[in-house]
């Protein structure tokens, strides 16, 4: 069918450019020699023009055709280098809270001692021992001794209370093993009062603080009873690790 129509067309095609037979009329002068000018011409007629074959490929063209399967992936190529650091982003939204730590791996310390007897100094220098328990966890505070050892090391607050005796001088260290770190001091006077004093202590595990009277070259005592609590030690761990 496809050859059939191509030669329809191309005899339409061609037979537009055929040019039309010579006519059948006749000269009377038709058999004699042509004049000498007339060579000249028959050389000047122009030639017949040529006949190119021209077929439209547009009005041959099919439909598209379906689109065809997807082929298999290729390889993997070869890594490329590590391009340039980009620019720093902007800050993050602030997280929540986390959850309790585990109460038993907490590091703390703390103790609250007080004393009811009243002291007076003697020949030599004597520790400030204490009666009773407020507070003692994790029982770092030896009552017998009347110090504060460090178990964990950190940063430490303690605080001492006492009430003076009249007419007698009160003098006192805060101490760290065998140095004075702070002290208690009140004039004679014919009125009591309450001396209070505290200090914030950095310890190395196996440190000890205590309170200690001077001697009786410089004569001094503080007062107590058995009805009220005059005298108190206080100390906790702020911040374990020395940090």
């Amino acid at each position: 069918m496809f050859r059939s129509f191509l030669l329809v067309y191309l005899h339409l095609h061609l037979v537009e450019c055929v040019p039309p037979p010579h006519s059948p009329c006749r000269r009377c002068c038709d058999h004699l020699p042509p004049p000498e000018d007339a060579a000249p011409l028959r050389q000047a007629r122009p030639a017949l023009p040529e006949v190119h074959t021209y077929i439209n490929m547009t009005i041959l063209k099919g439909d598209k055709g379906d689109r065809g399967e997807r082929g298999t992936p290729g390889k993997t190529g070869i890594e490329g280098p590590p391009g340039q650091q980009g620019t720093r982003g902007p800050k993050g939204d602030k997280g929540h809270v986390g959850a309790p730590g585990d109460a038993c791996k907490s590091q703390h310390s703390a103790f609250s001692v007080g004393r009811r007897k009243s002291l007076h100094s003697v020949d030599n220098f004597q520790a400030l021992i204490f009666d009773t328990i407020f507070v003692n966890t994790p029982e770092h505070f030896d009552m017998f001794a009347g110090k504060y050892r460090c178990h964990i090391a950190g940063i430490y607050y303690f605080n001492v209370n006492i009430h003076t005796w009249n007419f007698k001088e009160t003098y006192l260290h805060i101490m760290q093993n065998d140095k004075e770190k702070a002290i208690i001091y009140a004039q004679p006077s014919d009125r009591s009062i309450m001396q209070s004093q505290s200090v914030m202590l950095p310890l190395q595990e196996g440190d000890e603080v205590w309170v200690r009277l001077y001697k009786r070259e410089r004569e001094n005592a503080i007062y107590s009873d058995d009805v009220d609590m005059y005298i108190t030690f206080n100390g906790y761990l702020i911040n374990p690790g020395m940090e």
